[in-house]
């Protein structure tokens, strides 16, 4: 017997959440030798290097999670197979793909496109908040969408998601004064007021990195002990 294609999608579920955390991990433990004053700069700068490099695994899984979670729905609907099918499931794979490639361009050479910058920033704004809406929703609903399951810990995952989307928005404010402390480190050499900055700004993600750690624990929680479901 074959095997059944719900597993397979599952197995790629949890890879997905397994190497955005270990991602997350490394970009952590990369920032802290970014921050060390007393390493040469070289030393610093490959630390910088790798957690870049580290960080394109997370961001995919982040953009990867949504239509992969989505095809799980579809394939088990439980009443609500107008809305949740095919057809939306690879809807969701269209957009992904198109977010995932703004994603990519974006890491690979940031600032270069302001556009591209804008449009997903744009984009992940609209996404919180409609997954807000739907994750609330959810909550409330006695069917929502028609799921006759009380699928409550879905409604939870979808807004653990948003909330860590809006994280990483978080992170990215937070960073902003990030490139322009390590370039005068690099021209003019360190100095406390270039290590303060540095340090500021990677430090002051921290929260934001906490968060979205937690909102994935907690989501790959919830999906995979699915409380209060009546499956």
């Amino acid at each position: 017997m074959g095997a059944h294609p719900h597993g397979a999608w599952i197995l790629l579920h949890l890879l997905l959440f397994v190497f955005w955390l270990g991602g997350d991990l490394g970009v952590y433990v990369s920032s802290r030798y970014v921050l060390k004053p007393d390493l040469p700069f070289a030393a610093r700068s490959t630390a910088l290097s790798i957690m870049s490099v580290l960080d394109l695994g997370p961001k995919i899984c982040l953009v990867l999670i949504l239509p992969s979670g989505v095809t799980l729905m579809a394939l088990e609907p439980h009443g609500a197979g107008r809305l949740l099918n095919g057809y939306s499931a690879g809807a969701t794979w269209l957009f992904a793909a198109f977010w995932l490639w703004l994603t990519v361009r974006e890491h690979r050479r940031p600032g270069r496109h302001r556009w591209i910058r804008r449009t997903d920033w744009t984009l992940r704004i609209l996404l919180t908040a409609a997954l807000w809406g739907v994750g609330i929703y959810t909550l409330v609903a006695a069917e929502p969408f028609g799921v006759d399951t009380d699928p409550r810990w879905l409604g939870g995952k979808v807004l653990l998601y948003a909330t860590a989307i809006a994280c990483g928005l978080g992170i990215r404010l937070k960073l902003r004064p990030f490139g322009a402390a390590f370039g005068e480190l690099a021209g003019s050499g360190s100095s406390p007021g270039v290590e303060r900055a540095l340090r500021r700004a990677v430090n002051g993600c921290v929260p934001y990195v906490a968060g979205i750690w937690t909102c994935v624990l907690a989501a790959a929680a919830l999906g995979v002990f699915k409380p209060g479901a009546d499956l």
